[in-house]
Formats: structure tokens, sequence, C-alpha cells
């Protein structure tokens, strides 16, 4: 059954013509062909997509790929829904309907025209960021449409609060638009390239709205992550104000959940430039990754911990994380807790840390390092993290207590001892 529904009483039988002939699921967009036949949008939509130009049903060609709404048999099934509601039937939701090309021509055409009222202007903006909230299609067409280079210009041209024609606002809603596409590698290194631009985008990730400040940030990022030029990334990630700001981000949004996801992925790009990671640790990027540790889901902790062992790499990294009394015992705890990708970072990050002060080798065998690294070798991880756990375990063979292997019937028979 669909996601929309919960598990169904078995005595419940979905109508026939309710049923979408292709995935024989309950239809929650029904829409019709030019051979009069209806499926369900997702599906029919699918069946062109793979190059399919007949209708399933009646094998006829399809002369015309427009897609009617079936609303008659939408409101059948959304009142067949209600009418079941007891048998765990719940009712689908009105679908919203894709945007059109011609209306995203024009939103496009008022929006970017300098000629057009500030209002109407900004209006259209925000229909288009209305359109592309409401479905991956809409984003699509939007994007097909010259759109990152057309909302680039509207931004960048009223971003600058020293010219008089200027619209912040127009320039804020540009930018949030903007980081909903990915850029091409001309158009990051387009950016990249102009430094009163990269101005302007730093300035703003200390803007009163939160919202601005995490579109900046995301901009960056995205930037960053798009272009292999060394060159460039360097010259962005050597600006002061931007790792202030991206870190101020994760210090101070941990309660908007989007601000920890695109505060950890720009501090990640930024910290791929290893001759910059003396700024990150400046700002503060060893507290605050530990503070906010706990806060990320699974793909942005592994995310954090990268970034972790990446400025654990510098001596001036691993001193402010051996500073921090949670770094260890937090990063043993990590290990084969949230994934192996986040284990092989951990295990990295505490080689590195041990490697370089008695007082971490310590605090890693009081917070059960040794139990971890254990299982870890004999367990299904990455070979990269095994590497890593048995360089550890051989770091800090004269840190264990003389009877911690010895009382061990878990571990006595491990291959990773003697060394």
């Amino acid at each position: 059954m669909p996601g929309s529904l919960e598990p169904l009483d078995l005595s419940v039988q979905i109508p026939y013509h309710f049923r979408c002939p292709i995935s024989l699921e309950l239809m929650c967009d029904p829409v019709t062909v030019c051979t009069g036949q209806t499926y369900d949008r997702p599906s029919i939509e699918s069946w062109v997509a793979t190059g399919n130009t007949t209708c399933p049903v009646t094998r006829s060609p399809l002369t015309d790929f427009t897609l009617i709404p079936n609303h008659t048999l939408r409101r059948l099934i959304q009142d067949w829904c209600v009418a079941n509601r007891s048998f765990g039937v719940q009712r689908i939701p009105t679908p919203k309907q894709p945007a059109e090309p011609s209306l995203v021509r024009t939103l496009l055409n008022q929006a970017s025209s300098e000629s057009n009222t500030y209002g109407s202007r900004l209006s259209a903006l925000r229909r288009l960021r209305g359109l592309a909230r409401d479905s991956d299609k809409n984003r699509s067409l939007i994007s097909s449409h010259n759109v990152r280079a057309i909302l680039s210009q509207v931004f960048f041209t009223n971003i600058n609060v020293n010219t008089a024609s200027s619209s912040p606002e127009l320039a804020h809603e540009s930018l949030a638009l903007l980081v909903m596409f990915p850029l091409t590698e001309t158009e990051c290194m387009e950016i990249a390239s102009d430094a009163d631009k990269i101005t302007s985008l730093s300035s703003l990730l200390f803007h009163s709205s939160i919202e601005v400040r995490v579109n900046s940030a995301a901009l960056i990022e995205i930037v960053l992550a798009g272009m292999r030029s060394q060159e460039l990334r360097a010259q962005i990630s050597n600006v002061d104000e931007i790792f202030e700001g991206v870190i101020d981000i994760l210090k101070n949004l941990s309660s908007y959940p989007r601000g920890l996801k695109v505060g950890i992925k720009a501090l990640f790009a930024l910290c791929l430039v290893k001759q910059t990671r003396q700024k990150a640790v400046a700002a503060g990027a060893a507290e605050t990754l530990v503070d906010r540790l706990a806060d990320f889901d699974k793909c942005d902790a592994e995310r954090a911990l990268a970034t972790v062992e990446l400025l654990c790499r510098i001596p001036a990294g691993c001193a402010a994380f051996a500073e921090h009394a949670l770094t260890v015992p937090l990063l043993v705890k990590t290990i084969l807790k949230i994934s192996d990708r986040a284990t092989e970072y951990a295990a990295g990050a505490l080689v590195a840390l041990c490697s370089a002060s008695e007082r971490c080798q310590r605090d890693a065998v009081s917070a059960g390092v040794l139990t971890q690294l254990l299982l870890l070798v004999q367990s299904d991880c990455t070979d990269r993290a095994k590497r890593k756990a048995q360089l550890l375990l051989k770091l800090l063979r004269d840190s264990w207590p003389q009877d911690s292997i010895g009382n061990s019937d878990d571990f006595a028979c491990s291959e990773v001892v003697p060394f």
C-alpha cells in the first residue's frame, strides 16, 4: 500500500476503478491520458519517462502526453477513504498541480526585469519559491529556464546596500530560491572568482534574519562543493568572517534543524582546504563541534566527525580538541554506534589525539576504548577503520591496565594481541 495509508483491515477491498492499472495501488493523483485511461500521476510519468509511447492498458500510441487531472475520480476516492476511516484508511490529500511552463517563464521575466515595480518582482520571486517547494518536478521545470543565472543576477545586483537602486529584500528572496538549485562548476567559479561577491555572502552570515544567514552559508557550501579549483576554494576559505559566521550558525542555531545541517556542510567544505584549517580552529570550531555532536542526525554526524578528523591533522586542532573534556569520551562512544563511516572518522581522530597527548591516551582508556577497538577489528567495518583501530591499539598498549586483557573472557583469544 502507499505510504499515505495505514495497514488496512483485511476486510477492506479497494474498488477496482480506484486502483492504478500500473501500480495496482490506490490512486492519490489520478490523471487521464489522451486514450481516455486514468492512471496515478507518478506511475504514468514514470512509464513515459522510461521511453514508453503507448497507453499501458490499450497499447494505443500516446499522440499527446498531456496529463489531465481527473478531479471527479479523485473526489470519489477521497469520499471512499473517509467512509472507511474506521478500517485504518487515511484520506488522500488533494494534490497540488504541477506548474505550467508558461507561468514559470512569466514569473521569471517579471522577477528579472528592472523596469517592473519592486512589489511585482518580489511577488514573482515568492511565487516561484512556492512552486519550487511543492515538488521536484516543479524545481526541474524552473531549473530548465536558466533560473540560476537570473537569480544570481538579481541577488548580486540587489545585495549591495551602498547602491541607491538596490533592494535587499529582493536579494534575500532570490537567494532563498537560488540555494534550491545545484550550480554548474562554471557558475560556481564565476561567483568564487569575484571577491566582492564572496564579501557580500560573508557579510550575510551575520544578518539579523536566521533564514538569510543560513541561505548565505548554503550558497557558500554549494560554491565550494561545486568546483575543483583548489585556488578558488582557498580564496573563499581564506576569508576570516566566513569561518566565524558558519561556526556561529552551528553554535547558536541548534534549535533550527536546517541551520545545523547547512552549517556542518559548509564547515566541512571549508575545512577540506588544508591551508586554512587554522582559521576554523581559531574561530572555535573544536568546541562547537564537540558541543553539537549529539544534535546531528546520522548523515550530518558523519560529516561532523569527518571535520573533527580533518582538524585533528593540524597541531592547533589537536590541542583545541584535547582541551575539551568531552572530546575523547564522545569519540570513543561514537565507535560502532552511528555508522561504519562515522566509526572510521572517530577512530582516525582518536589516533591523532592519542599520538599527540598522553592525557588523551589515559582518557581514551578510561572511556573504554579497549573494548570498542577489539569489537571494531572483529566487525564488518571498513578496512580503513580496522587499520586505524589496530594503530590505536598499538599506540595505547602501554596505557592499558595490566589486567585489562588477561581477565577478559570475551577477548582473551583476540587476533589483535600480542602485536
